[in-house]
């Protein structure tokens, strides 16, 4: 295995996004097919143990073979030296030359794909009655109950996930869920809501640790304006809008608008909008008519979605007059 290891890091270099992702288990691009053409950091194939051997998968277009066919495939002159080393080492002499025999096995791909929430019931699936229902309903999400989850018991269900995510499961309680998908519809994260009074409010979970905490991916058309806000409920109210979630915008790239909560006596919050302005970013800055803190206390405020698209159209600045706005509109707050 040692052998295995040592030569699969030698031709690393030549697979794009090489990371150690467990104990045994690689993943990269595919050098077979390229991977996903829709987004350059998906990587779906995997080199991963099974007994005594590496095998590699992908799970893009689904080639499989040994180890040994992967890095011949990649660097001929690294294939002969890893055969000489490792047969000289168990004392098999084979001719190194003849094909390695693609064996026949299934596995499972990681945890993030489609069906991750399949144990879990959507808000649409309860009882008009059940609490969660209810609250979602206070919040006017009633649209979108079809990918909005109960779980029961947070912490047990991130640990089949994620094992020994949290350690006990002594304060465990239900959260609302909210998938995070990527470009294919796959859930590569998602964040809980507490329905009570648990801390933190939101806890978000990533299954993928490289991928960014990026809400709304698999609905967002790069190729105009994308309205970006914090949270992942606000986002479902704009037409074109992602969450961030704590990621940090700058990793994301397009015609991006940010939308700040209309807190201007939040120091964080004044200090993440002169740093977007001092970045050149198009933001948003709430005409002192609108005194709620987000869209969806907007929303439950009575302001529809066109009214409030069309607020953020009107009040979004960059450079010199975001500048100017801004000074005035933590003057008119303070």
């Amino acid at each position: 295995m040692y052998i295995d290891i040592k030569y699969l890091n030698l031709v690393s270099p030549q697979l794009q996004q090489f990371k150690k992702k467990g104990d045994f288990l690689w993943n990269f691009r595919c050098p077979h097919c390229g991977d996903s053409q829709k987004s350059r950091t998906k990587a779906r194939g995997f080199v991963f143990r099974r007994k005594n051997d590496l095998f590699y998968k992908c799970h893009n277009c689904g080639v499989g073979s040994t180890l040994a066919n992967l890095i011949k495939y990649l660097d001929s002159k690294t294939y002969d030296d890893y055969i000489l080393e490792r047969y000289r080492e168990e004392g098999e002499y084979r001719n190194k030359h003849s094909p390695v025999p693609t064996p026949e096995f299934k596995f499972d791909a990681p945890v993030f794909k489609k069906n991750v929430f399949k144990p879990l019931q959507s808000i649409s699936s309860l009882d008009s009655t059940h609490p969660a229902r209810r609250l979602v309903e206070k919040r006017s999400l009633s649209e979108y109950f079809d990918d909005l989850f109960l779980c029961p018991s947070f912490y047990k269900f991130t640990n089949t996930l994620i094992p020994n995510k949290f350690s006990s499961l002594c304060a465990d309680h239900p959260r609302l869920m909210i998938p995070f998908r990527n470009e294919e519809g796959e859930i590569f994260a998602y964040q809980g809501r507490a329905f009570g009074s648990e801390t933190p409010k939101y806890i978000t979970i990533k299954l993928d640790e490289d991928a960014d905490k990026i809400f709304g991916l698999d609905k967002v058309d790069k190729s105009k304006p994308i309205l970006v806000v914090e949270g992942p409920l606000d986002s479902l109210f704009l037409d074109n809008c992602i969450a961030m979630a704590g990621a940090d915008f700058n990793n994301f790239e397009g015609d991006l608008i940010i939308i700040f909560d209309n807190e201007p006596r939040n120091k964080e919050i004044c200090k993440q909008i002169e740093k977007a302005i001092s970045q050149g970013r198009k933001i948003v800055i709430w005409p002192d008519t609108v005194k709620e803190k987000d869209i969806n206390d907007m929303i439950l405020a009575g302001y529809t979605k066109e009214h409030i698209q069309q607020i953020i159209t009107e009040s979004t600045f960059q450079a010199a007059s975001a500048s100017l706005r801004f000074a005035e509109w933590r003057k008119i707050n303070a």
